[in-house]
């Protein structure tokens, strides 16, 4: 019998899947330096973001098959030297792009009604000040109208596309792949729009955009740091559900404390799970703990998929 260790959990109708394939699933999660050890009685494993599968691990277990990454980046995994030892590794790059989009503009709506801050203020000032913070969180401002600028234009990037043209708002993107594409809006009644979006270079982006949302994998260095804030408008908002340490932190507080960025939305930080005091109470940011693909409905695709990978792989 197959068994597979999903230590970062897995969906329910997942893991009912693969046992009804003939798979054993054990979803106890065990601590990462007990992985080596216990791993030897596996024949594959699954994690999320939780869970690091690096170069001395796979080394340990030469048992491991398979090595499967519920959701989109892989930055956890070291994929290449997995492949390269016989190790079949997969992941769910679609299953979760609706929640993470919606997510972003979560943030975004957050933003341009200063949610965050008046959620923080009103259980406090509210039956006292309630004029004073009306008169504070007055000057609100609208999405339709406005322009996105999506960097990174995958599945993802993608989907927040989507959104962002249903509700009226232009559509900038910037990819490491150039590409000229359509994105299709779909109406009741079965009618459907095609709009095509051409990538355009990151700088146009950044100093073209209303509002940046961030749907990129790991780098190497921050994409926007002190000199991409210099190029963008006066008053942008910027949100980042893709990975941290895309944005540098200290240079997003000092941009926020001058003015120059309007809000942020954070779901992933640079010291997760830790991150700086300064993010977590900055009035400015709107936050969550890194939840983009942390839906019902985008677990239930996840853990589908997943299972579905993996059968089609052992049953080879």
């Amino acid at each position: 019998m197959i068994k597979i260790l999903a230590n970062d959990g897995i969906d329910p109708i997942g893991k009912e899947l693969l046992e009804k394939a003939g798979f054993q699933v054990d979803t106890e999660t065990i601590p990462q330096d007990q992985l080596a050890e216990a791993l030897k009685n596996y024949d594959a494993i699954t994690v999320r973001s939780a869970t690091k599968v690096r170069k001395e691990l796979i080394d340990a277990v030469p048992n491991i098959k398979l090595i499967g990454r519920g959701g989109v980046g892989m930055d956890n995994i070291d994929v290449e030297y997995a492949r390269s030892q016989g190790v079949a590794v997969v992941n769910t790059p679609a299953a979760s792009s609706l929640s993470v989009a919606e997510l972003v503009f979560s943030h975004l709506f957050t933003g341009i009604r200063f949610l965050q801050d008046a959620n923080r203020k009103m259980p406090v000032e509210g039956a006292t000040q309630f004029n004073n913070l009306k008169k504070a969180y007055a000057k609100g401002t609208e999405l339709s109208g406005k322009t996105i600028g999506i960097i990174g234009f995958g599945r993802i990037g993608r989907a927040t596309a989507k959104v962002a043209l249903g509700l009226g708002m232009n559509v900038l993107a910037y990819d490491l792949y150039p590409s000229e594409s359509e994105i299709i809006l779909e109406f009741q009644g079965g009618k459907s729009v095609s709009i095509p979006i051409k990538t355009v270079s990151l700088d146009e982006v950044i100093a073209g955009s209303d509002f940046l949302s961030l749907h990129t994998p790991f780098a190497a260095k921050p994409i926007l740091g002190a000199e991409e804030f210099a190029k963008m408008k006066n008053g942008v908002g910027i949100v980042n559900c893709s990975r941290g340490g895309t944005i540098d932190e200290p240079a997003l507080i000092e941009a926020l404390n001058s003015g120059k960025v309007a809000f942020a939305g954070l779901d992933v930080f640079d010291n997760e799970p830790t991150p700086l005091a300064e993010i977590l109470t900055h009035p400015k940011i709107s936050l969550t703990p890194h939840i983009g693909a942390s839906t019902n409905e985008a677990q239930e695709r996840i853990g589908t998929e997943l299972a579905t990978l993996i059968i089609e792989h052992f049953k080879k």
